[in-house]
């Protein structure tokens, strides 16, 4: 009997931790960004490392979509020209070839927040509980069907998010931060924000 209550002691407590890695109890709550909190970050150029500018250039005239490492708004991109708003991806780090398999899955300019300030202002980790996260196989399969494989190299398990920043002081539109990996924001939730971007003259 001491065996059979063991192991159904451990069955349960594996069932209790699978249960409890797909929901998100266990995720560290997200602390909205403010612009000052991002506007005098540090972006290093990923094409000239000698090159760095203050993240507010991004958004001083027509505003910006920042994503901090996500690909899947590549698709508005036509839309976003056509109102003038860039579409901006940062990254936390640049380690191996990592930007060079990103670049074609996205079509916008990319810079390295080694700060990590979009990445915060609580960085939010996710660690090895996510593999067992369902949504986490979805995403990945998605990426992967895409074509982007991703790497197991430099640091991956912090979460990241995107941002509509409206232009000068306006604010920051819409603040998406990922519940899990690979979790992505809703291109028309996107599309809305852009829209109440008011251009500076």
């Amino acid at each position: 009997m001491g065996m059979w209550s063991l192991g159904l002691g451990a069955v349960g407590a594996a069932l209790a931790g699978i249960f409890l890695a797909n929901t998100d109890l266990c995720l560290t709550k997200a602390a909205n960004a403010t612009l000052e909190h991002l506007e005098d970050t540090d972006l290093r150029f990923t094409t000239d490392d000698q090159k760095v500018i203050k993240a507010k250039s991004l958004w001083e005239t027509n505003g910006a979509v920042v994503m901090a490492e996500a690909s899947e708004l590549s698709s508005l991109k036509p839309q976003l020209e056509e109102l003038g708003v860039p579409l901006v991806a940062v990254v936390k780090e640049n380690v191996g070839t990592e930007i060079q398999d990103f670049r074609p899955h996205f079509a916008g300019d990319i810079y390295i927040d080694e700060q990590k300030h979009f990445y915060g202002p609580l960085q939010r980790k996710m660690g090895g509980l996510g593999f067992i996260r369902l949504g986490v196989w979805q995403n990945f399969m998605r990426a992967w069907r895409s074509g982007y494989q991703g790497n197991m190299n430099g640091e991956g398990f912090i979460l990241g998010g995107v941002f509509v920043i409206g232009a000068g002081e306006q604010g920051i539109l819409l603040e998406h931060r990922e519940k899990e990996f690979g979790d992505k924001v809703d291109t028309a939730d996107v599309l809305e924000a852009v829209q109440k971007i008011v251009p500076v003259k």
